[in-house]
């Protein structure tokens, strides 16, 4: 039986009126610190959105979820939350806030391959069948 790592996940929505609170889930962001893991993975499906949020800026929302990339890489190119250590990252990224990009709480779980759970939860949690 292949070793279990844990690992740590959250659900990225899409909130656009922040004071209704009612959100679509467009992605998933996976800690694995045995693993040495930490990425984000997106899908925005503009139909979708458009349907549930009318006029949303597709081409803003797109930026702030590559920024989660770019953060979860640690390069230069995530600034200065990029080069924090890859659990403070992951916990920056997974902060309470109030904007139309937000995160679920943080969930935690087990697993032999974080990539591979990471699609995982990607296909249960945000693609629609």
């Amino acid at each position: 039986m292949p070793e279990k790592h844990l690992f740590e996940y959250a659900v990225i929505r899409v909130m656009p009126r922040v004071e209704r609170g009612e959100f679509l889930n467009v992605g998933v962001i996976l800690y694995c610190a045995s693993q040495g893991f930490l990425k984000t993975r997106f899908e925005l499906n503009e139909d979708r959105l458009r349907a549930f949020a009318g006029k949303i800026d597709i081409t803003e929302l797109t930026e702030r979820l590559q920024a989660f990339e770019r953060i979860c890489a640690g390069r230069a190119t995530g600034g200065a939350i990029g080069q924090l250590a890859v659990a403070s990252r992951f916990r920056w990224l997974t902060a309470a806030r109030s904007t139309v990009v937000q995160t679920s709480p943080v969930h935690p779980g087990l697993c032999a391959d974080a990539g591979e759970t990471l699609d995982r939860l990607f296909d249960e949690l945000v693609r629609l069948y």
